[in-house]
């Protein structure tokens, strides 16, 4: 009886410091998750207080209505569509070479690569993501353009086309890392039944894995969109910054965060309207971020069910 007494109270000790343990675990985690809400609130809260002043200021017809971009001359324009515009078409052409690139990198490491092979290759791409973007940018510079050229002789030097590619080899790991993490994911078991069918190995990775793995990959997408509609340093070495409302990627163009780098740099005198219009600009970059965001969670849940029924 006293043996199983003291076991008992061993127990209960156990027990008492482990649920405390864990209270203090979900303590901390929540702490994290609302010092996460906390810091985006507070961007929020600043962006929306100094965006309210210069819309206080500048109409929204000036703003949405006007096509020309030209805050910091004596005759003002602050239309937003040329920035817009920039910044939309190098992350086209940058999501044009990564998206198919990271896609086959993906099923390749996840499908048909040796686990030796895996191992050896998945970190090496990874590595691409560490170099830093002003490197990216003068190799876009210095190298791309001369060589695109070549080829495309009217291509100013400054332009959209040749960052748009560096900036898509540069988001290239974002894509085929975290897809490849889904279809890895993805159960052996759905992988027999397909083979068991009678299905190819083709058919099975586009029919079975993909779609079983579809979240993840719009994950990754999204992600990717958003690093390459957020880069700076490559548009701002290699774009120029020249405000043109235009969809030729042989022209110089000037992106939403090209232009708040400027700005920033600290010529302009703040609280000025000019000075304000950099939390117009990135505002406005926060809402195109939140609704590619809202679209790929209301497509991949809608996805989902479908794969359900």
């Amino acid at each position: 009886m006293l043996f199983t007494s003291l076991a008992a109270r061993l127990r209960f000790r156990r027990s008492a410091s482990s649920s405390a343990g864990e209270r203090l675990i979900e303590a901390l985690l929540l702490a994290c998750g609302l010092l996460a809400i906390a810091i985006t609130a507070g961007i929020v809260v600043v962006l929306a207080t100094q965006a309210y002043a210069f819309f206080s200021e500048v109409s929204f017809a000036a703003f949405f209505l006007d096509t020309v971009w030209t805050p910091l001359f004596t005759d003002r324009h602050f239309g937003i569509w040329p920035l817009v515009a920039g910044t939309l078409l190098t992350t086209a052409i940058a999501m044009a070479v990564a998206l198919p690139f990271g896609l086959m990198a993906a099923i390749y490491l996840s499908e048909y690569a040796a686990p030796r092979t895996r191992r050896v290759l998945k970190p090496a791409l990874e590595f691409l993501a560490g170099v830093p973007t002003i490197v990216y940018g003068y190799f876009a510079l210095t190298i791309v353009t001369p060589f695109l050229q070549r080829f495309l002789p009217e291509l100013s030097g400054f332009n959209a086309l040749s960052p748009g590619i560096v900036m898509g080899a540069m988001i290239i790991p974002l894509i085929a890392s975290l897809s490849e993490d889904a279809m890895y994911a993805v159960p052996d078991s759905l992988r027999e039944a397909g083979y068991g069918l009678g299905a190819s190995k083709l058919s099975v990775i586009f029919r079975v894995i993909i779609p079983s793995a579809w979240s993840g990959i719009m994950a990754s997408v999204v992600l990717a969109v958003s690093r390459a509609v957020g880069e700076t340093m490559i548009v701002a070495i290699a774009a120029g910054q020249q405000p043109n409302l235009t969809f030729d990627p042989r022209e110089s163009v000037q992106t939403m965060t090209t232009y708040i780098v400027g700005i920033s740099k600290g010529d302009t005198p703040a609280g000025t309207t000019e000075y304000r219009t950099i939390f117009a600009v990135g505002i406005m970059l926060f809402v195109m971020t939140l609704v590619m965001n809202l679209i790929s969670y209301r497509l991949s849940r809608r996805l989902r069910a479908g794969g359900r029924q």
